[in-house]
């Protein structure tokens, strides 16, 4: 028999070669980079947080974006992103097609945030670096070019997680009061492994939920904490204007329509856009509906951001 010493040491290899290998194998976003060319090659910055110092890649715009002619002095408003990868795949360059998307549409520098994830680090370390960037930012960012009080907070799959935790964690701190928060695809509910699908092979399948809560959601005391699965929290009033985007045929999608009621419920404006026929890849398919959806995305930024 194996040891659960063992088991959780073979988990964690796992989720080390998995990390390794995001650069090779994340193709999430070929042939959708749309505007390779409307940001500057990123700035580095080292932002310190209770975990240490955590590498952003910030992106500015090189030419106007559509809003910004509304932008009145010369620091940018901001949209900090949370790449997906499972808590598995530290890679946030994995999302530049997005990140491009987001510049050439709204005109705002995008803070991509390069967190931990397992097996070094585990819950909740990912969601309190981003809780860290936001306040950091929302004190710093001027310093820096970057209007504090203009912030949005978005991620894809896991990073959807880490954005919703930080705007949580941020209501409840006080640090900074993001204008907005984008989800896409999120992992929302840590404390099932039963996820409903008519899917009969989705891309979210038992083996990597068993995997990322044997990794990262390693204290099982800890699945049901708001911060990590915010789905579970018992009070949404007074988070920020939401978009939520999930997919049809995700085994995701029903914690993230759940999300959507309860924040309507709690009195939060959201606009839940469900992407029938998808799987968890949501712009898979056609490139044009891709694009349509991107842009969708990008322009609440924006329209959140200069309101």
């Amino acid at each position: 028999m194996v040891s659960h010493v063992a088991m959780a040491l073979l988990a964690d290899t796992r989720a080390l070669l998995m990390g390794l290998s995001a650069p090779l194998v994340v193709r999430h976003g070929a042939g959708l980079d749309f505007h390779p060319d409307a940001a500057e090659e990123p700035d580095v910055w080292k932002v310190p947080t209770r975990h240490g110092t955590v590498r952003c890649l910030v992106h500015r715009p090189r030419s106007t974006g559509r809003h910004a002619a509304d932008t009145l002095d010369a620091r940018l408003p901001a949209y900090v992103h949370l790449h997906g990868g499972g808590f598995l795949m530290r890679y946030p360059q994995m999302d530049d097609f997005f990140v491009h998307h987001v510049v050439a549409r709204t005109g705002a520098a995008v803070v991509n945030v390069d967190y931990g994830v397992a097996p070094r680090h585990r819950y909740p370390v990912a969601q309190e670096q981003a809780h860290d960037v936001v306040a950091w930012l929302a004190e710093h960012g001027a310093e820096e070019g970057v209007d504090g009080t203009r912030i949005a907070v978005g991620g894809f799959s896991a990073g959807g997680n880490v954005a919703a935790s930080a705007c949580l964690q941020l209501r409840d701190s006080g640090a900074a009061t993001p204008r907005f928060q984008l989800l896409t695809v999120p992992s929302l509910d840590i404390t099932t492994m039963h996820k409903p699908t008519s899917n009969p092979r989705p891309m979210i399948d038992a083996r990597l939920l068993r995997l990322v809560r044997s990794t990262y959601f390693r204290d099982e005391s800890r699945r049901s904490e708001p911060y990590a699965s915010p789905v579970r929290s018992d009070d949404l009033h007074g988070l920020p204007p939401t978009m939520i985007v999930t997919a049809g045929l995700d085994a995701l999608r029903a914690e993230g329509d759940a999300y959507a009621a309860q924040l309507a419920e709690a009195g939060v404006p959201v606009e839940h856009v469900m992407v029938p026929g998808r799987d968890h890849y949501v712009l898979d398919g056609p490139v044009d509906d891709a694009r349509a959806l991107m842009d969708r995305m990008a322009d609440a930024v924006g329209d959140h951001l200069v309101a």
